[in-house]
């Protein structure tokens, strides 16, 4: 519980963390669109990790975006130096507020340095929690049940403060800037793909355990050929990423444009503006076709798709329902890093899914669908897997 409903209007800075990964990072951005909407005098900051900042450069609400170094391959003085830096930068804004947004150890050690009047944190549960609530101002509660999703439990770090946000600033914010789409309209002109003239395929996570054998993939590749669809494959520059992606195409009778491991996340998302519609498993490039309300198809494993699913865009999940132990939430069978529930999945649920979605977009944009879109729903398929749309 809140020990204080904070009055805004006596702040005026604020600092909002979150040191996790790309796709954790851009769903915290309806927070500093919320922060900003109901104190628009507010200066918001975030600090992230030095490879997560495209997320939220350029985000209309933030200020600055400080990085936090994560790379291993400095020397032990250069990490010295580069956190010392940091640590000035922060202290010289400051700060009447933190947010930290995750159960991450700086909460403690940037709340003692900073001496912000508030702090806000997530419930950490188990022995220490007492422990771990005594260092900070208001303190905010995980649902047990994990049906919640990360953007809303994000936007409750808020609503412990009193401040409650609208339906129209719940949304995610991914700027690409000019830079980003001149490049990708460069390369889109050259591959010979046009706006909507193809198929977004990004197979790869940093979790291998949440990815399809690549022989499933090359088939939907191939099945989406036949269908008459340009198909574009994607990944980081990351050497599992690129190896996978060297597997499909080595599986795979079709041709494809590859762009993986040749975009930053900016011009990724550029380009996921320009797709008919993604294919991916649970990703950061799942979240950021929701930012750019690009429809997803979104596979789904062993991770929770009601915490992690496509937030507020035109989406289908597509998942086991011979697995009843998923989601899971392990890496892979038994810790094994293989996911059954993927390495099963039929290629044909993937392609209904699909279908049913261009099937959808295309019924709303000829103006068939007058009383709106259709309500959420679950439709079991054949063959071991279910499609299903869970609209937030």
């Amino acid at each position: 519980m809140a020990r204080s409903v904070v009055d805004f209007s006596k702040i005026s800075r604020v600092l909002v963390i979150h040191l996790r990964q790309f796709g954790d990072v851009l769903l915290t951005s309806p927070v500093f669109s919320a922060l900003k909407k109901h104190a628009p005098h507010l200066e918001i900051d975030a600090l992230v990790y030095d490879h997560t900042v495209e997320m939220l450069t350029l985000h209309p609400a933030i200020a600055k975006v400080h990085h936090l170094r994560r790379r291993k391959d400095l020397a032990f003085g250069a990490r010295m130096r580069a956190e010392f830096e940091l640590l000035r930068d922060l202290r010289a804004r400051r700060y009447d507020m933190l947010i930290s947004l995750g159960l991450h150890p700086s909460a403690v050690w940037l709340n003692w340095i900073l001496r912000p009047r508030y702090h806000v944190v997530p419930q950490k549960g188990g022995p220490y929690d007492r422990l771990w609530s005594r260092n900070f101002t208001h303190v905010f509660k995980f649902t047990p049940n994990r049906r919640r999703h990360h953007v809303e439990l994000n936007l409750d770090a808020l609503r412990q403060c009193g401040l409650f946000p609208d339906e129209e600033e719940r949304g995610l914010v991914l700027v690409p800037g000019e830079g980003a789409e001149t490049s990708v309209r460069n390369r889109m002109a050259a591959a010979g793909l046009a706006r909507g003239g193809f198929v977004l395929v990004h197979a790869p996570s940093n979790w291998t355990f949440k990815c399809l054998p690549p022989q499933r993939t090359a088939r939907l590749v191939e099945e989406l050929a036949k269908r008459g669809e340009r198909v574009v494959l994607t990944a980081a520059p990351a050497e599992t990423d690129l190896a996978l992606v060297r597997a499909i195409r080595a599986a795979c009778s079709v041709d494809t444009v590859d762009f993986s491991g040749q975009l930053s996340m900016k011009e990724l998302a550029a380009l996921i503006a320009q797709a008919k519609f993604v294919i991916a498993v649970d990703s950061a490039p799942m979240h950021i076709a929701a930012a750019m309300q690009t429809p997803v198809v979104a596979i789904f494993g062993p991770s929770n798709e009601f915490t992690w699913g496509p937030w507020r865009v035109p989406h289908r999940l597509v998942s086991s329902d011979r697995h009843h132990c998923r989601p899971c939430n392990n890496a892979g069978c038994g810790g094994s890093g293989v996911s059954d529930c993927l390495a099963t999945l039929p290629v044909e649920s993937i392609l209904t899914a699909a279908n049913e979605l261009l099937a959808e977009r295309a019924s709303m944009a000829s103006g068939r669908m007058a009383d709106g879109p259709p309500q959420p729903g679950i439709a079991v398929r054949p063959a071991g897997a279910q499609s299903r749309s869970l609209a937030p």
